[in-house]
Protein backbone atom coordinates (compact mmCIF):
# COMPACT_ATOMS: atom_id res chain seq x y z
CA UNK A 1 0.00 0.00 0.00
CA UNK A 2 1.45 3.34 -1.10
CA UNK A 3 0.14 6.51 0.53
CA UNK A 4 0.14 9.42 -1.92
CA UNK A 5 1.17 12.44 0.15
CA UNK A 6 0.58 14.93 -2.65
CA UNK A 7 -2.95 13.68 -3.21
CA UNK A 8 -3.72 13.68 0.50
CA UNK A 9 -2.66 17.30 0.94
CA UNK A 10 -4.51 18.34 -2.22
CA UNK A 11 -7.72 16.78 -0.86
CA UNK A 12 -7.33 18.51 2.50
CA UNK A 13 -6.77 21.88 0.88
CA UNK A 14 -9.61 21.42 -1.59
CA UNK A 15 -12.00 20.45 1.20
CA UNK A 16 -10.95 23.61 3.08
CA UNK A 17 -12.20 25.71 0.16
CA UNK A 18 -15.81 24.86 1.06
CA UNK A 19 -16.57 27.64 3.51
CA UNK A 20 -12.95 28.79 3.44
CA UNK A 21 -12.19 32.01 5.33
CA UNK A 22 -8.44 32.33 4.60
CA UNK A 23 -7.57 31.26 7.22
CA UNK A 24 -10.12 28.98 8.78
CA UNK A 25 -13.37 27.42 7.64
CA UNK A 26 -17.03 28.20 8.28
CA UNK A 27 -18.93 24.99 7.48
CA UNK A 28 -21.70 24.29 10.02
CA UNK A 29 -23.76 21.18 9.42
CA UNK A 30 -26.33 21.53 6.59
CA UNK A 31 -25.12 25.00 5.66
CA UNK A 32 -24.72 25.52 1.89
CA UNK A 33 -20.96 25.13 2.33
CA UNK A 34 -21.42 21.86 4.21
CA UNK A 35 -23.77 20.45 1.56
CA UNK A 36 -21.27 21.31 -1.18
CA UNK A 37 -18.49 19.64 0.80
CA UNK A 38 -20.55 16.47 1.28
CA UNK A 39 -21.25 16.24 -2.45
CA UNK A 40 -17.55 16.78 -3.17
CA UNK A 41 -16.58 14.04 -0.70
CA UNK A 42 -19.14 11.66 -2.20
CA UNK A 43 -17.59 12.26 -5.64
CA UNK A 44 -14.06 11.65 -4.29
CA UNK A 45 -15.19 8.39 -2.69
CA UNK A 46 -16.68 7.23 -5.98
CA UNK A 47 -13.47 8.16 -7.79
CA UNK A 48 -11.50 6.12 -5.24
CA UNK A 49 -13.54 3.02 -6.06
CA UNK A 50 -15.72 3.00 -2.96
CA UNK A 51 -19.43 2.21 -3.05
CA UNK A 52 -20.56 5.54 -1.56
CA UNK A 53 -23.78 7.25 -0.52
CA UNK A 54 -25.11 10.15 1.53
CA UNK A 55 -27.70 8.76 3.92
CA UNK A 56 -30.82 10.20 5.54
CA UNK A 57 -28.99 12.09 8.29
CA UNK A 58 -26.17 13.37 6.06
CA UNK A 59 -23.49 10.76 6.74
CA UNK A 60 -21.18 10.25 3.75
CA UNK A 61 -20.30 6.56 3.79
CA UNK A 62 -18.01 4.71 1.38
CA UNK A 63 -17.78 0.91 1.44
CA UNK A 64 -14.80 -1.02 0.16
CA UNK A 65 -15.78 -3.25 -2.76
CA UNK A 66 -15.57 -7.04 -2.84
CA UNK A 67 -14.87 -7.59 0.87
CA UNK A 68 -16.91 -9.19 3.62
CA UNK A 69 -15.15 -7.40 6.47
CA UNK A 70 -13.76 -3.90 6.85
CA UNK A 71 -11.92 -1.55 9.16
CA UNK A 72 -13.99 1.63 9.46
CA UNK A 73 -12.06 4.93 9.46
CA UNK A 74 -13.70 8.30 9.81
CA UNK A 75 -14.50 11.54 11.60
CA UNK A 76 -16.54 14.58 10.44
CA UNK A 77 -16.28 17.47 7.99
CA UNK A 78 -18.73 19.91 9.60
CA UNK A 79 -17.12 22.71 11.60
CA UNK A 80 -17.97 25.12 14.36
CA UNK A 81 -18.78 28.63 13.10
CA UNK A 82 -15.56 30.32 12.00
CA UNK A 83 -13.51 27.26 12.92
CA UNK A 84 -10.38 25.52 11.71
CA UNK A 85 -9.58 23.59 8.55
CA UNK A 86 -8.36 20.33 10.10
CA UNK A 87 -10.71 19.52 12.99
CA UNK A 88 -12.53 16.39 11.80
CA UNK A 89 -11.51 16.84 8.17
CA UNK A 90 -8.08 15.35 8.86
CA UNK A 91 -9.54 12.02 9.99
CA UNK A 92 -11.92 11.77 7.05
CA UNK A 93 -9.25 12.49 4.45
CA UNK A 94 -6.82 10.09 6.16
CA UNK A 95 -9.51 7.43 5.79
CA UNK A 96 -10.14 8.30 2.16
CA UNK A 97 -6.45 8.14 1.24
CA UNK A 98 -5.84 4.87 3.12
CA UNK A 99 -8.92 3.25 1.53
CA UNK A 100 -7.87 4.51 -1.91
CA UNK A 101 -4.33 3.20 -1.45
CA UNK A 102 -5.68 -0.20 -0.37
CA UNK A 103 -7.84 -0.45 -3.48
CA UNK A 104 -4.94 0.62 -5.70
CA UNK A 105 -2.70 -2.01 -4.09
CA UNK A 106 -5.01 -4.80 -5.22
CA UNK A 107 -4.98 -8.01 -3.21
CA UNK A 108 -5.65 -7.69 0.52
CA UNK A 109 -4.51 -9.94 3.35
CA UNK A 110 -7.69 -9.30 5.30
CA UNK A 111 -10.50 -6.78 5.52
CA UNK A 112 -10.90 -3.72 3.38
CA UNK A 113 -11.23 -0.12 4.56
CA UNK A 114 -14.57 1.67 4.76
CA UNK A 115 -14.68 5.47 5.20
CA UNK A 116 -17.32 7.59 6.88
CA UNK A 117 -17.87 11.28 7.51
CA UNK A 118 -20.40 11.56 10.32
CA UNK A 119 -23.08 14.26 10.36
CA UNK A 120 -23.30 17.09 12.89
CA UNK A 121 -20.50 16.12 15.23
CA UNK A 122 -20.27 19.81 16.19
CA UNK A 123 -23.88 20.08 17.39
CA UNK A 124 -25.41 22.61 15.00
CA UNK A 125 -28.65 20.73 15.67
CA UNK A 126 -27.91 17.54 17.58
CA UNK A 127 -24.41 16.58 18.66
CA UNK A 128 -23.01 13.43 17.05
CA UNK A 129 -26.29 12.88 15.22
CA UNK A 130 -24.55 10.96 12.42
CA UNK A 131 -22.71 8.46 14.59
CA UNK A 132 -25.80 8.01 16.75
CA UNK A 133 -27.88 7.23 13.67
CA UNK A 134 -25.19 4.87 12.35
CA UNK A 135 -25.25 2.92 15.63
CA UNK A 136 -29.04 2.85 15.89
CA UNK A 137 -29.26 5.35 18.75
CA UNK A 138 -31.10 8.18 16.95
CA UNK A 139 -34.89 8.06 17.04
CA UNK A 140 -37.44 9.85 14.90
CA UNK A 141 -38.46 11.75 18.05
CA UNK A 142 -34.86 12.92 18.47
CA UNK A 143 -34.87 14.34 14.96
CA UNK A 144 -38.27 15.95 15.45
CA UNK A 145 -37.10 17.72 18.60
CA UNK A 146 -33.82 19.02 17.13
CA UNK A 147 -33.96 22.74 16.39
CA UNK A 148 -31.66 25.75 16.35
CA UNK A 149 -32.15 29.44 17.06
CA UNK A 150 -32.38 30.49 13.43
CA UNK A 151 -33.49 28.63 10.33
CA UNK A 152 -35.46 25.41 9.82
CA UNK A 153 -35.56 22.56 12.31
CA UNK A 154 -33.52 19.44 11.60
CA UNK A 155 -36.25 17.45 9.90
CA UNK A 156 -37.09 20.31 7.53
CA UNK A 157 -33.41 21.02 6.86
CA UNK A 158 -32.80 17.38 5.91
CA UNK A 159 -35.70 17.53 3.46
CA UNK A 160 -34.39 20.79 1.97
CA UNK A 161 -30.97 19.16 1.56
CA UNK A 162 -32.50 16.24 -0.33
CA UNK A 163 -31.68 13.74 2.41
CA UNK A 164 -35.16 13.41 3.89
CA UNK A 165 -36.66 9.95 3.52
CA UNK A 166 -33.36 8.23 2.78
CA UNK A 167 -32.45 5.29 5.01
CA UNK A 168 -29.63 5.60 7.52
CA UNK A 169 -26.33 3.85 6.87
CA UNK A 170 -25.96 1.25 9.60
CA UNK A 171 -23.08 -0.25 11.49
CA UNK A 172 -22.78 -3.92 10.52
CA UNK A 173 -21.22 -6.10 13.20
CA UNK A 174 -20.63 -8.86 10.66
CA UNK A 175 -18.70 -6.46 8.43
CA UNK A 176 -17.06 -3.88 10.69
CA UNK A 177 -14.21 -5.16 12.83
CA UNK A 178 -12.99 -1.88 14.38
CA UNK A 179 -13.26 1.91 14.15
CA UNK A 180 -10.17 4.13 13.89
CA UNK A 181 -10.15 7.92 14.02
CA UNK A 182 -7.26 10.33 13.50
CA UNK A 183 -7.52 13.86 14.78
CA UNK A 184 -5.55 16.96 15.58
CA UNK A 185 -4.81 17.03 19.30
CA UNK A 186 -6.79 20.26 19.91
CA UNK A 187 -4.44 20.99 22.79
CA UNK A 188 -0.81 21.91 23.51
CA UNK A 189 0.66 18.75 25.03
CA UNK A 190 2.35 17.16 22.00
CA UNK A 191 3.92 20.43 20.91
CA UNK A 192 5.05 21.24 24.46
CA UNK A 193 6.73 17.83 24.81
CA UNK A 194 8.31 17.96 21.35
CA UNK A 195 6.45 14.82 20.22
CA UNK A 196 4.66 14.22 16.94
CA UNK A 197 2.26 11.32 17.55
CA UNK A 198 -0.29 10.88 20.32
CA UNK A 199 -1.91 7.53 21.08
CA UNK A 200 -5.25 8.04 22.80
CA UNK A 201 -5.76 6.03 25.99
CA UNK A 202 -9.40 7.02 26.52
CA UNK A 203 -11.88 9.83 25.97
CA UNK A 204 -12.99 12.02 28.83
CA UNK A 205 -16.47 11.72 30.19
CA UNK A 206 -18.36 15.02 30.17
CA UNK A 207 -20.87 16.17 32.77
CA UNK A 208 -22.72 19.44 33.21
CA UNK A 209 -24.55 20.98 36.17
CA UNK A 210 -26.45 24.27 36.02
CA UNK A 211 -26.40 26.23 39.27
CA UNK A 212 -29.20 28.71 39.99
CA UNK A 213 -29.10 31.77 42.27
CA UNK A 214 -32.33 33.46 43.37
CA UNK A 215 -32.18 36.79 45.18
CA UNK A 216 -34.06 40.06 44.85
CA UNK A 217 -33.80 42.53 41.97
CA UNK A 218 -33.56 46.12 43.16
CA UNK A 219 -32.27 49.55 42.23
CA UNK A 220 -28.48 49.50 42.17
CA UNK A 221 -28.18 53.12 43.22
CA UNK A 222 -30.59 53.21 46.16
CA UNK A 223 -30.17 49.77 47.76
CA UNK A 224 -27.40 49.72 50.40
CA UNK A 225 -24.79 47.01 49.89
CA UNK A 226 -25.50 45.37 53.25
CA UNK A 227 -29.21 45.03 52.44
CA UNK A 228 -28.89 43.55 48.97
CA UNK A 229 -29.91 40.01 47.99
CA UNK A 230 -27.52 40.06 45.06
CA UNK A 231 -27.73 36.89 42.95
CA UNK A 232 -24.89 38.06 40.72
CA UNK A 233 -22.47 38.63 43.59
CA UNK A 234 -23.45 35.23 45.04
CA UNK A 235 -22.65 33.56 41.71
CA UNK A 236 -19.22 35.19 41.50
CA UNK A 237 -18.38 34.20 45.07
CA UNK A 238 -19.58 30.63 44.40
CA UNK A 239 -17.35 30.27 41.32
CA UNK A 240 -14.35 31.64 43.24
CA UNK A 241 -14.87 29.13 46.07
CA UNK A 242 -15.53 26.22 43.71
CA UNK A 243 -12.20 26.43 41.87
CA UNK A 244 -9.95 25.03 44.67
CA UNK A 245 -12.54 22.34 45.40
CA UNK A 246 -12.40 21.11 41.82
CA UNK A 247 -8.60 21.34 41.74
CA UNK A 248 -8.44 18.96 44.71
CA UNK A 249 -10.98 16.51 43.30
CA UNK A 250 -10.10 16.38 39.60
CA UNK A 251 -6.88 14.34 39.62
CA UNK A 252 -3.98 14.94 37.26
CA UNK A 253 -5.95 15.27 34.02
CA UNK A 254 -9.42 16.48 35.00
CA UNK A 255 -10.64 19.82 33.64
CA UNK A 256 -13.63 22.07 34.21
CA UNK A 257 -15.17 25.22 32.85
CA UNK A 258 -17.65 27.88 33.92
CA UNK A 259 -18.14 29.27 30.45
CA UNK A 260 -21.80 30.24 30.47
CA UNK A 261 -23.03 32.82 32.98
CA UNK A 262 -26.32 34.73 32.93
CA UNK A 263 -27.51 37.61 35.14
CA UNK A 264 -31.17 38.67 35.21
CA UNK A 265 -32.32 41.29 34.36
CA UNK A 266 -28.77 41.95 33.14
CA UNK A 267 -28.60 45.72 33.25
CA UNK A 268 -26.09 48.03 34.91
CA UNK A 269 -28.46 49.85 37.26
CA UNK A 270 -30.35 46.85 38.64
CA UNK A 271 -29.07 44.43 41.30
CA UNK A 272 -29.38 40.94 39.70
CA UNK A 273 -32.42 39.17 41.06
CA UNK A 274 -31.39 35.80 39.62
CA UNK A 275 -28.36 34.30 37.97
CA UNK A 276 -27.16 31.01 36.47
CA UNK A 277 -23.82 29.39 35.78
CA UNK A 278 -23.23 26.23 33.73
CA UNK A 279 -20.40 24.14 35.19
CA UNK A 280 -18.90 21.60 32.78
CA UNK A 281 -16.35 19.09 34.03
CA UNK A 282 -14.45 16.34 32.25
CA UNK A 283 -12.39 13.38 33.37
CA UNK A 284 -11.37 9.92 32.19
CA UNK A 285 -12.17 8.44 35.62
CA UNK A 286 -15.75 7.87 36.75
CA UNK A 287 -14.59 8.04 40.36
CA UNK A 288 -13.00 11.45 39.80
CA UNK A 289 -16.07 12.68 37.92
CA UNK A 290 -18.13 11.62 40.94
CA UNK A 291 -15.71 13.42 43.26
CA UNK A 292 -15.95 16.60 41.19
CA UNK A 293 -19.73 16.37 41.21
CA UNK A 294 -19.73 15.93 44.98
CA UNK A 295 -17.65 19.09 45.41
CA UNK A 296 -20.05 21.09 43.24
CA UNK A 297 -23.02 19.88 45.24
CA UNK A 298 -21.23 20.61 48.52
CA UNK A 299 -20.45 24.13 47.34
CA UNK A 300 -24.14 24.62 46.49
CA UNK A 301 -25.16 23.57 50.01
CA UNK A 302 -22.59 25.92 51.56
CA UNK A 303 -23.70 28.87 49.42
CA UNK A 304 -27.46 28.34 49.80
CA UNK A 305 -29.07 31.09 51.87
CA UNK A 306 -25.95 33.21 52.27
CA UNK A 307 -26.80 36.95 52.11
CA UNK A 308 -30.41 36.10 51.39
CA UNK A 309 -29.74 34.28 48.09
CA UNK A 310 -31.13 30.79 47.50
CA UNK A 311 -28.82 28.44 45.56
CA UNK A 312 -29.82 25.18 43.88
CA UNK A 313 -28.50 22.91 41.12
CA UNK A 314 -29.88 20.75 38.33
CA UNK A 315 -29.17 17.07 38.04
CA UNK A 316 -25.97 16.34 36.12
CA UNK A 317 -26.15 15.15 32.55
CA UNK A 318 -23.53 14.17 29.99
CA UNK A 319 -21.44 11.41 28.50
CA UNK A 320 -19.61 8.59 30.22
CA UNK A 321 -15.83 8.16 29.79
CA UNK A 322 -14.86 6.01 26.82
CA UNK A 323 -12.27 3.24 26.81
CA UNK A 324 -10.19 2.51 23.73
CA UNK A 325 -9.07 -0.93 22.61
CA UNK A 326 -5.55 -1.09 24.01
CA UNK A 327 -4.47 -3.83 21.59
CA UNK A 328 -5.25 -1.60 18.61
CA UNK A 329 -3.74 1.38 20.43
CA UNK A 330 -0.56 -0.63 20.78
CA UNK A 331 -0.53 -1.22 17.01
CA UNK A 332 -0.54 2.57 16.58
CA UNK A 333 2.32 2.83 19.09
CA UNK A 334 4.33 0.19 17.23
CA UNK A 335 3.66 1.97 13.93
CA UNK A 336 4.86 5.27 15.41
CA UNK A 337 8.05 3.69 16.73
CA UNK A 338 8.56 2.09 13.33
CA UNK A 339 8.58 5.61 11.90
CA UNK A 340 11.21 6.72 14.41
CA UNK A 341 8.80 8.38 16.85
CA UNK A 342 8.26 8.00 20.58
CA UNK A 343 4.49 8.40 20.95
CA UNK A 344 2.76 10.11 23.85
CA UNK A 345 0.02 8.05 25.47
CA UNK A 346 -2.68 10.54 26.45
CA UNK A 347 -6.42 10.91 27.02
CA UNK A 348 -8.63 12.97 24.76
CA UNK A 349 -10.28 15.85 26.57
CA UNK A 350 -12.55 16.55 23.60
CA UNK A 351 -15.49 14.44 22.54
CA UNK A 352 -15.44 12.46 19.29
CA UNK A 353 -17.74 10.20 17.27
CA UNK A 354 -15.56 7.33 18.48
CA UNK A 355 -17.34 7.69 21.83
CA UNK A 356 -20.60 6.57 20.25
CA UNK A 357 -19.10 3.70 18.27
CA UNK A 358 -17.21 2.38 21.31
CA UNK A 359 -20.37 0.74 22.67
CA UNK A 360 -20.41 -1.65 19.68
CA UNK A 361 -16.92 -1.76 18.16
CA UNK A 362 -13.30 -1.73 19.31
CA UNK A 363 -12.04 1.83 18.79
CA UNK A 364 -8.66 3.56 18.72
CA UNK A 365 -7.49 7.11 18.00
CA UNK A 366 -4.31 8.83 16.84
CA UNK A 367 -3.40 12.47 17.45
CA UNK A 368 -1.07 14.81 15.58
CA UNK A 369 0.09 18.13 17.10
CA UNK A 370 -1.91 21.34 17.01
CA UNK A 371 0.28 24.40 16.51
CA UNK A 372 -0.03 26.50 19.63
CA UNK A 373 -2.60 24.06 20.96
CA UNK A 374 -5.28 25.99 19.05
CA UNK A 375 -8.50 24.44 17.76
CA UNK A 376 -12.09 25.54 17.01
CA UNK A 377 -10.59 28.78 15.73
CA UNK A 378 -9.46 30.14 12.37
CA UNK A 379 -5.85 29.97 13.61
CA UNK A 380 -6.02 26.16 13.92
CA UNK A 381 -3.15 24.48 12.05
CA UNK A 382 -0.74 21.52 12.00
CA UNK A 383 2.64 21.35 10.33
CA UNK A 384 2.53 19.65 6.94
CA UNK A 385 5.27 17.22 7.98
CA UNK A 386 3.18 16.15 10.98
CA UNK A 387 0.09 15.67 8.81
CA UNK A 388 2.06 13.36 6.52
CA UNK A 389 3.71 11.47 9.37
CA UNK A 390 0.31 10.93 10.94
CA UNK A 391 -1.21 9.33 7.84
CA UNK A 392 1.82 7.06 7.44
CA UNK A 393 1.53 5.88 11.05
CA UNK A 394 -2.20 5.36 10.68
CA UNK A 395 -1.74 3.40 7.45
CA UNK A 396 0.91 1.19 9.06
CA UNK A 397 -1.42 0.48 11.98
CA UNK A 398 -4.30 -0.33 9.62
CA UNK A 399 -2.12 -2.81 7.72
CA UNK A 400 -1.05 -4.47 10.96
CA UNK A 401 -4.66 -4.73 12.12
CA UNK A 402 -5.76 -6.08 8.74
CA UNK A 403 -3.08 -8.76 8.91
CA UNK A 404 -4.28 -9.78 12.38
CA UNK A 405 -7.88 -10.00 11.24
CA UNK A 406 -6.82 -11.88 8.10
CA UNK A 407 -5.05 -14.49 10.23
CA UNK A 408 -8.02 -14.79 12.58
CA UNK A 409 -11.21 -14.20 10.56
CA UNK A 410 -14.58 -14.35 12.25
Amino acid sequence: MKINHTRLLADLHQLAEFGGLEPGVHRPFLSPQDLEARNWLLHRMHEAGLDAQIDGIGNVYGRAPNVDQSILIGSHIDTVPNGGWLDGALGVIYGLEIARACIEAGASVGPGVDVISFADEESAYLGMAGSRAFCGYLSDADIGAATREEGPDLREALVEAGYGGRPFAKLDLDRHVAYLEAHIEQGPRLEAEGKRIGVVTGIFGIRRIRVYFSGQANHAGTTPMRLRKDAGAALIEFCHELRPRLEAASGADGVWNMGQVTFHPGTGNVVPGSAEVLVEYRNQSVDELDAMEAEIQAAVVMADGRNGVAVSASKPGGLAPTAVDMDIAELISIAARGRGQVPVHMPSGAGHDAMVLSSQLPIAMLFVPSIGGVSHDVAEDTAEADILLGVDVMADAVLALAEQVGRNPR
